[in-house]
């Protein structure tokens, strides 16, 4: 019995053991991770930096439960809805988790969404191991790599989002043998090459994004297969060609987005049949021809934008019949013709964008029709009539555009009807009479532009009543009687300029209620009276003061120190006296003090010294008297100098050198004494002007001076100097002009082009000089004073050269007279014969021509095939010639008018002027020739082409980075500004680009096409954009004025100084904000962190650089402010360029001073006041 009991115990051991195992090994197969899960595992272990993954566990039972991860029971999602633009891929309905009472084996993974992890590596190839799934979500994380073509295996894929990485290479065509696809969004990587056909085999596809990559090539007309398709996206890619009229049979098509490619030809009329087309956006590109009246049959259209192309004719009516429309852009097109009055009947439109055209005629009044509009910009075109008072009855209207027109006529009472108006802007235009008391309705009205008009009368006294007023400007126009006491009621504004009116009376005291002013312009009107002094106790946060230009006297008040904030001070050109306040020490943020014209006298304060950030310090034609403070020196950041016209005195001290960023310098007309101190030799950035001209200094001019090279202009003129003219002067090659007459100067002027080339009048007055541009040769010189070798001259022997060189001048001046008439009759016989022989004009003209034929450079060009055409423009197009020399030249080609031969003639005049400039910054015209009835002129190579390709041709791979973009800022501006100030005449360029700005082998920036609109703008001239210059940079008094000037260049200019900051073109989409500046200034207005706004291209990580570039935002902003008188000059855009640098060693306050670059900090605030 025992036995048997001890077997039974044995027995149930046994089972229980048994048991046990079979327990565990059926917990083995039933708890385990699944297959899938392991798979996923493994492809988790392929991509990098996936901290986020760490919740993957393999002791799960199921992968259903991990981040990222749904998974269903073999459900299929044909039933519910398909992944389409209305679904968030990253949001999935959430699907049961399998419970440890079922086998995982029944669940399958069909939904990943691993999107804004943050995973880098690249995509694995094994990827199609998990067979169920239907949804795979990987972006906006920084994948890199290719897209594998295995990909094609998941075969049951219906949704697939890649977008927001840093994929590269080809789209794979494999993608088409996904036909379970319904979703595919690729857009914002780095793809390139075309688009595949193979998308097109995709027959359940209806949502299809490309956005933002380099995609190239043509539109497949394939894909007006995929009947399924509703929404296609491509835009910002290099797409080029036609717009495949195949996409006309489309018919579930919704969204079409092509815009921001390089496509061309006619706007096909075929898309007229995607009757279900709700947007069609096609901005940017190259679409030319007439917009398809068949257009007005998408009449489920909201969304229409054709703006920035170059569409031609007039708008068609029949878009009236789009009666859901929304939005209408056409801005930035070549348009002509009135504006379609039908457009009034479109009852749901709220952007209507027509700006920028060519659009002639009346405002139609019935866009008074439009009672759901927020937007209306019919800016930058050429209408013409009175404003139509029935647009006062749109309610909705936020922003009313009309600046830049020829709009006449009185501003109609009725627009104070539309009270929920933020900015009007009626500027440029030929408005007369007065502002009427009816716009004090206009409660939300933000900014009111009325400048360059013909307005006069009073201001009203309704100012106090825009309680939201931030921006008023109302200069140039005619504005007389008194500047309305309570003007700034609201305490909101930031801006105001009534300068260039016929303002009488004092300044208002009402004026200290403008707390928040931070820009204050009051300039050339008929002010009087003294400057109150209660005004800088309140204006605290005033950056900008001018009031120049008027007839204010007394006493500066010492008052003005308070104002800690100002930046630029200008009291120029009254009748102020006494001295200057010491006070002004107090500033220590100026950085302009401009005191010119006045009558101050007294000693310049030693106390100025503290204003440290000064750059320009202009106290000219006054009467101050002492000597030059020594501590003014320190003012290491000033790179102008004037204390011209005054009554200083003593010795100019040898510590003026200190002052090493100096520019220009003018201590002329003084009564300064002793020698030339050799320290100025020191200077070597000074480049425009060095004038001690009219003083009482003697000794001999400083051989150290040679050391200038930048240097344009030097004055030394109607002082006791003596000695020679230093040889080291031989070294100024920049030199223009060397003023040294009235002196007691001897010896040769040295022996260089440059000096010879001077007016010889800039030596006389002296003993003794000889050689240069006079007309005596030193040996004669000495024989013509009788041995007396460098003895002075009397007054009977400067009267006879001052005679002698008048003779040889005009028998000079007669001499070329007839070789220019002989000349003109040879032309006149040679251009009117057949084949008698090469006509005169066949020739390369310019002295000192590089040793090249015409025939050469013709070979070199192949008779100007296009193989070696390097683009076109609105002037002509450019070749490229290679000569046997080694030399390689750019010929552009301008069409020529023989038949005007006076035009031709003076053609030719402006070229011969064009090639005596010679600047590092500016493309060397070499020569030009007439040749088969064209204009050829010979510009020296640029290897690297326009800063505008580098820029915008491809956004990903613009290898610019800050330091090279602040390098061609400075060149740049360095070009444009000698040809402002430095050429005489002076040359405005009237087309300043980032296509005109070229590029060496260096990247260094040479200004191009410098003079040729000028040249273009004779009676045979066909092309006023080449007048006028190119949309989006040209400055809005042009439309007004129809003149160009220094200060149109200088706009210009702040544009492409945003487009090197942003990378952005200068005329935006309508989303973006329309151009370039207004979007600019809004995000400034915005009181918002700027940083957004910078090219993202850049590494914005550098503290240092994202500084850097908001300081050349702020120079831009002033270069593009709305009215001319307050943009700086090219000379002070250079300047501030060259302060802009941010030394290495203070870094340490970097980060401060980027946390202080938003709207309510210290720096950029200043920005605002120039908006």
């Amino acid at each position: 019995m025992w036995v048997d009991n001890v077997e039974g115990a044995r027995i149930v051991k046994l089972l229980k053991l048994t048991l046990a195992a079979a327990i565990l090994l059926w917990a083995h197969f039933c708890f385990s991770l699944s297959e899938e899960g392991m798979n996923l595992l493994t492809l988790g272990k392929v991509l990098k930096g996936n901290a986020t993954l760490t919740g993957w566990d393999a002791d799960d039972t199921s992968p259903c439960t991990w981040r990222g991860v749904t998974c269903a029971l073999e459900i299929s999602l044909s039933s519910s809805p398909s992944p389409s633009p209305s679904i968030s891929l990253s949001s999935p309905m959430p699907l049961p988790a399998p419970s440890p009472s079922s086998l995982s084996s029944q669940y399958h993974i069909i939904y990943l969404n691993l999107s804004g992890l943050g995973l880098t590596g690249t995509i694995p190839r094994d990827l199609c191991m998990l067979r169920s799934l239907k949804v795979l979500n990987l972006s906006m994380n920084s994948l890199q790599g290719f897209i594998p073509s295995t990909i094609s295996n998941c075969t049951s894929l219906q949704a697939l989002d890649l977008s927001v990485n840093k994929l590269l290479g080809k789209i794979p065509g494999e993608l088409g043998k996904l036909q379970a696809l319904k979703y595919l969004d690729l857009s914002g990587n780095k793809l390139s090459g075309s688009i595949p056909q193979e998308i097109a085999q995709l027959k359940s596809l209806d949502y299809l994004n490309l956005f933002g990559n380099f995609l190239n090539g043509s539109i497949p007309k394939e894909l007006g297969n995929c009947s399924t398709l509703k929404m296609i996206i491509l835009h910002g890619n290099n797409l080029t060609g036609n717009i495949p009229e195949s996409l006309g049979n489309m018919k579930k098509l919704v969204s079409l987005r092509l815009g921001g490619n390089e496509l061309l030809g006619n706007l096909p009329r075929e898309l007229s049949k995607c009757e279900g087309l709700e947007v069609l956006e096609l901005d940017k590109n190259c679409l030319k021809g007439n917009i398809p009246e068949e257009l007005g049959e998408l009449r489920n259209l909201r969304y229409l934008n054709l703006g920035q192309n170059v569409f031609q004719g007039r708008i068609p009516p029949h878009l009236a019949n789009l009666t859901k429309l929304q939005t209408l852009a056409l801005h930035g097109n070549s348009l002509t013709g009135e504006i379609p009055s039908e457009l009034g009947k479109l009852g749901k439109l709220e952007y209507l964008y027509l700006y920028g055209n060519r659009l002639t005629g009346n405002i139609p009044w019935q866009l008074s029709n439009l009672s759901s509009i927020i937007n209306l910009d019919l800016s930058v075109n050429a209408l013409t009539g009175s404003i139509p008072a029935e647009l006062g009855q749109l309610q909705s209207m936020q922003l009313l555009q009309l600046f830049q027109n020829g709009l006449t006529g009185e501003i109609p009472a009725q627009l104070g009807a539309a009270t929920q108006m933020v900015k009007l802007g009626l500027s440029y235009n030929n408005l007369s009479g007065i502002i009427p008391p009816q716009l004090q309705s206009l409660v939300c009205l933000k900014r009111l532009e009325l400048v360059s008009n013909n307005l006069s009368g009073e201001l009203p006294p309704l100012f106090d009543k825009f309680i939201s007023l931030t921006s008023l400007d109302v200069s140039n126009n005619s504005f007389r009687g008194n500047i309305p006491q309570h003007i700034c009621g609201n305490g909101q504004l930031t801006r105001l300029n009534m300068g260039a009116n016929r303002l009488i009376g004092q300044i208002p005291g009402g004026l200290k209620e403008c707390y928040s002013l931070m820009y204050l312009d009051l300039h050339m009107n008929r002010l009087s009276g003294t400057i109150p002094t209660e005004l800088f106790g309140s204006l605290t946060s005033l950056r900008f003061l001018d009031l120049s230009k008027n007839d204010f006297t007394g006493r500066i008040p010492p008052q003005l120190g308070k104002l800690r904030k100002l930046e630029n001070l200008q009291i120029s050109g009254n009748r102020l006296s006494g001295q200057l306040p010491k006070e002004l020490g107090n500033l220590s943020c100026l950085g302009y003090l401009r005191a010119s014209g006045n009558a101050l006298n007294g000693n310049i304060p030693v106390e100025l010294a503290n204003c440290r950030k000064l750059l320009v310090l202009d106290l000219s034609t006054n009467m101050l008297t002492g000597i030059i403070p020594y501590a003014l020196f320190q003012l290491y950041q000033l790179d102008t100098l004037n204390l011209s016209s005054n009554e200083l005195k003593g010795p100019i001290p040898e510590s003026i050198s200190d002052m090493t960023h100096l520019l220009q310098l003018d201590l002329g007309k003084n009564m300064f004494n002793g020698t030339i101190p050799a320290s100025l030799g020191h200077l070597t950035r000074l480049q425009y002007t060095l004038s001690l001209r009219h003083n009482n200094l003697s000794g001999v001019i400083p051989y150290e001076l040679g050391c200038l090279s930048y240097l344009n202009y030097l004055y030394l003129d109607n002082n006791n100097l003596d000695g020679n003219i230093p040889m080291s002067f031989s070294n100024l090659t920049s030199l223009i002009i060397l003023n040294v007459s009235n002196n007691r100067l001897r010896g040769p002027i040295p022996d260089t082009q440059s000096f010879k080339a001077m007016d010889p009048t800039n030596f006389l007055g002296n003993r003794g000089l000889c050689g240069g541009p006079l007309f005596n040769e030193c040996s004669r010189t000495r024989m013509f004073i009788n041995g007396s070798t460098y003895e002075e001259v009397p007054k009977s022997s400067i009267n006879g050269m001052i005679a002698g060189v008048s003779i040889a001048t005009a028998l000079s001046l007669f001499v070329l007279g007839c070789s220019f008439a002989y000349w003109s009759k040879k032309r006149e016989r040679t251009i009117h014969a057949t084949d008698e022989g090469i006509r005169f004009g066949d020739k390369l003209y310019f002295p000192g021509t590089l040793g090249f034929s015409l025939q050469e450079i013709i070979n070199a060009t192949e008779n100007f095939s296009e193989a070696y055409l390097l683009g076109s423009g609105a002037s002509g197009m450019v070749y490229k010639a290679k000569l046997p020399t080694g030399e390689t030249l750019a010929i552009k080609k301008l069409d020529s008018y023989i038949d005007h031969i006076d035009a031709d003639e003076s053609f030719k005049a402006e070229i011969i002027t064009l090639g005596r400039v010679i600047h590092a910054n500016i493309v060397k015209l070499h020569g030009f020739c007439y040749h088969e009835s064209c204009n050829l002129l010979l510009y020296e190579y640029m290897e690297q082409g326009s800063l505008g390709e580098h820029l915008h041709k491809s956004w990903h791979n613009c290898a610019l980075d800050w330091e090279m973009r602040y390098s061609i800022a400075i060149g740049a501006a360095e070009g444009l500004s000698y040809l402002h100030h430095d050429c005489k005449p002076s040359i405005v360029h009237r087309d300043i680009k980032s296509n005109n700005i070229l590029l060496d082998m260096n990247l260094r920036a040479h200004v191009g096409d410098f003079g040729l609109a000028q040249l273009m703008d004779v009676p045979f001239s066909k092309s006023m954009s080449v007048i006028a210059g190119s949309y989006g940079y040209i400055a809005p008094e042009y439309a007004y004025t129809m003149k160009i000037t220094s200060k149109c260049d200088v706009y210009s200019f702040g544009v492409v100084l945003l487009e090197l900051i942003t990378g952005r073109l200068p005329v935006q989409s309508v989303e973006q904000g329309g151009d370039l500046v207004t979007r600019i200034k809004s995000s400034v207005e915005s009181r918002k962190d700027l940083t957004h706004i910078l090219d993202q291209r850049l590494d914005l990580q550098n503290s240092l650089v994202v500084a850097e570039m908001l300081v050349v935002l702020k120079i831009a902003l002033m270069c593009t402010s709305i009215s001319p008188t307050d943009r700086p000059s090219m000379r002070e855009v250079v300047t501030m360029l060259r302060k802009a640098r941010i030394e290495e060693d203070s870094k340490h306050k970097i980060a401060r001073k980027v946390d202080a670059f938003t709207i309510e900090g210290l720096d950029i605030s200043s920005i605002a006041v120039q908006l």
